[in-house]
């Protein structure tokens, strides 16, 4: 087994990198979107490109966690009903278990419980300083509500990671979501806490899972404005979603002023994704990484916790755009016309009879138009920018007409 090196970082590291091959036990069968080779193609293209034996990584694995972490976030009887179906095999269609999107498998609740624990030890070091920044793209699990699976996801490992934050002392965490799919999960736990910044940036639920994260939902009694939904029109390109990214996010994100900040980096946004319909390149998604990094730095003393997520072109996207959110995170990053390494691509090529990308990049990252310049009420993307301005700057105390 190709186990990387664990704990090479040692005190000096600036990254926490969560793994251990145990992880692809996270696995809802053959045909399923969510196959755990997304995970082992991207940690064997981050070994590759020497990521994580760069000065100031450490690799450290993570074990499950138990049933009060879990019932930190979930009902205890859902967590009950994982264990059971895990157990006997049986489907609980009413709390998301053994439905196609989340089919019933051996070792359900053990794997799940470990993304969690990896999660968990991400924010723990970055809280405890013993790192500035920590990734898990294990993690990311957004869609699991309290009580049902959901959209692919058990536990929802990111809302149970903020709330060990909170727990261990913070008093205000912002997560970030760059998912193509709307983070319901995680709004919907912290939907009344004023400590916690949601923040989403997706597809329009018009016509994509879950059919939620409307620019209105903004949060609920004594938390307004605590919930930032940014639903982007489909088709939206590099272009647009970070121009839309740029007119949103930092502008919320300053106004909070968060000791730190959580991210999801689901790559399902990539042009060649199946499941969505954004069309942003891997320099898209590398810029979206290298911003909130910039934030994370500028607003909460580096602490910075990135998650991986949704991502379902496994050759195409998933690997380059994880293997660039390691690279930033590790302040080692890896230049988007850089040569995907010779072996990782004979390796996949081997495995899936498929050419893997030869490029760390898809072509250069356009012009980005600040919304400094106006914006364009007859442009789809602009209304749905203004629509999130006009619903949520109010409450956090921004003009929705200045920059």
């Amino acid at each position: 087994m190709w186990l990387v090196r664990a704990g090479e970082g040692g005190r000096g590291a600036t990254v926490r990198v969560v793994w251990s091959p145990e992880m692809l036990g996270y696995d809802f069968g053959h045909g399923h979107p969510m196959t755990p080779e997304r995970l082992d193609l991207t940690l064997r293209l981050v070994d590759a490109l020497g990521l994580l034996t760069a000065p100031g990584v450490e690799v450290v694995g993570a074990d499950p966690v138990d049933d009060a972490v879990l019932t930190t976030v979930h009902e205890p009887a859902y967590v009950a009903a994982v264990r059971r179906a895990d157990a006997e095999g049986v489907t609980d269609l009413a709390r998301g278990l053994g439905t196609e999107d989340n089919p019933v498998f051996p070792g359900m609740h053990e794997a799940s419980a470990r993304a969690v624990g990896a999660s968990l030890v991400a924010a723990r070091a970055v809280w405890d300083g013993e790192v500035a920044h920590a990734v898990n793209v294990a993690g990311g699990l957004h869609h699991a509500m309290p009580g049902a699976a959901s959209g692919f996801c058990v536990y929802n490992d990111a809302a149970v990671a903020v709330r060990e934050l909170l727990d261990a002392g913070a008093e205000r965490v912002a997560y970030v979501d760059v998912d193509a799919h709307h983070g319901d999960g995680v709004q919907a736990v912290f939907w009344d806490d004023p400590r916690v910044l949601t923040v989403s940036v997706h597809e329009t639920g018009v016509g994509l899972f879950p059919g939620t994260g409307h620019a209105t939902e903004t949060g609920g009694a004594g938390a307004e404005g605590s919930a930032v939904n940014l639903a982007l029109p489909a088709r939206t390109d590099d272009a647009g979603w970070l121009r839309a990214f740029d007119a949103v996010v930092p502008a919320v994100l300053r106004a909070f002023d968060p000791q730190v900040l959580v991210t999801q980096h689901g790559c399902d946004a990539h042009r060649a994704d199946p499941l969505s319909h954004l069309r942003l390149t891997v320099e898209g998604l590398r810029a979206a990484a290298e911003r909130l990094h910039d934030l994370a730095h500028e607003l909460c003393d580096g602490r910075w916790v990135a998650l991986g997520g949704g991502g379902y072109a496994v050759l195409d996207a998933v690997p380059r755009v994880w293997a660039h959110l390691v690279g930033v995170a590790a302040h080692h990053p890896v230049g988007t016309t850089a040569a995907v390494p010779e072996p990782w691509r004979t390796r996949v090529e081997e495995r899936t009879g498929h050419a893997a990308p030869t490029r760390m990049g898809d072509g250069p990252l356009v012009a980005v138009v600040p919304w400094s310049r106006g914006w364009d009420p007859a442009d789809d993307l602009d209304r749905a920018v203004r629509a999130t301005r006009t619903a949520v700057f109010p409450a956090l105390g921004l003009d929705v007409d200045l920059d």
